[in-house]
Order: C-alpha cells, then structure tokens, then sequence
C-alpha cells in the first residue's frame, strides 16, 4: 500500500515515490554490506577457556577496528572519516591537547540526517551526545591486544568494571549508532545485540586477551 498522500499533483507524489526508492535501496545496500559476527555458541569447541576467551576477543575486534567504531577512537588531535580513515573536514581538534575545540553540534544535530541535495556524502551522522572519545580511549595505532589490554583498565575505559564494559557495549546507543551510522556508511558487523552477548561470554571465559 502507498502512502503517498492521494490529493498530490502527479509531479509532486513522482518526487515522493522517488525518494522513497532511493530510502529502501539505501537501507537494503547497508544491508547487504553489513558483514555478520559469529556466535558464543561457535566458539564452544574450543575446549580450553582461556584460549575460547582469545578467539572471542578476536571476533569482537572485528567490531572495535571497524571504521565506525575506530574512526571515533583517534590518536592525533582529529577524529577521522569515511573507511579510508581520513582526518576529520572541516578540521575539528581536541581541547585536551590545548586546542580550540568546535562543538560538534555546530554540524551534527541527535539523529542522522539523509542528504537530498548533491554533496560528497549521502547524510550526516548525529546523536544527542556525538563527539570523539578522548586521548586515554585512543585505539588508533594500536593492536587488538593493546586495545583488550586497555579496554579492561578501569582508567582508560571509563571507570568501567567488566560487567559495566558489557552494558556499555550491549545497550549504549551512541555505541549502537555504529550499526546504524546513516545512508551511504557501512554498519559495523553483526549488530548491538550480537556485540553484548560475544563481549559477556568474553569475560564469562576469563577475559583474556590475544
């Protein structure tokens, strides 16, 4: 069933019909590029729970080093873009490091917004609490066990015991907007829910780190 209001010229519900392809065809193409996570359960052959704990970690680093989760993890000065990595335009810098820092608000609003008009891009990320995370929550440069390592210190990650690590990770939804980043983006793989059970059965084997 349409729901293109039936009193509209036919110019203008064409317009609307149109927009609506080009909606389904961008949700089915992030879709279909979204590259899917193993379960807890896959890992349960591997009978030693320190070295399961290290396989589990490795499937979650899929999603720590994907673009949508590490572009916001920067070690310089810049938060980065796109899949390539690039430093983030316009410039925006860190405060911490003695920078003038450009509220992010200037440019992203607390949803993503699909742009129609041409541009680069297709839409601009947002969320009520958008920004980067600071300098002692850098992944950038760094190898998925230095990022285990830091992720499990309660001074780089937060204040944040494993059980709290997990609730962040399972139901924080600036953490959720990785899977849903807005049209012309690849999602981070598998989704949210996905991410929390691998990170529980992380820790529920020991936490252990590759």
């Amino acid at each position: 069933m349409s729901n293109i209001p039936a009193h509209l010229p036919p110019q203008i519900a064409a317009l609307f019909g149109v927009a609506a392809m080009l909606i389904a065809s961008s949700a089915s193409a992030q879709n279909s590029s979204r590259q899917e996570l193993k379960s807890p359960a896959q890992f349960m052959s591997i009978t030693n729970s320190a070295d399961r704990s290290r396989a589990i970690f490795d499937e979650i680093g899929k999603i720590i080093t994907h673009p949508r989760c590490m572009n916001c993890h920067p070690a310089g000065d810049h938060p980065l873009q796109g899949n390539d990595q690039h430093e983030h335009m316009p410039p925006v810098w860190r405060a911490e490091t003695g920078h003038f820092e450009a509220a992010c608000s200037g440019c992203h609003s607390e949803k993503n917004t699909t742009l129609y008009e041409a541009a680069s891009y297709r839409s601009i990320p947002g969320h009520l609490r958008w920004g980067f995370a600071p300098l002692a929550m850098a992944w950038q440069n760094k190898s998925l066990r230095e990022i285990c390592v830091q992720l499990k210190d309660v001074k780089l990650n937060g204040g944040r015991d494993l059980a709290a690590l997990q609730e962040h990770i399972a139901k924080d939804d600036l953490v959720g907007w990785g899977w849903n980043p807005g049209a012309g983006r690849e999602p981070a793989p598998g989704n949210q829910e996905a991410a929390g059970l691998l990170v529980k059965a992380w820790i529920d084997s020991g936490a252990e780190c590759p």
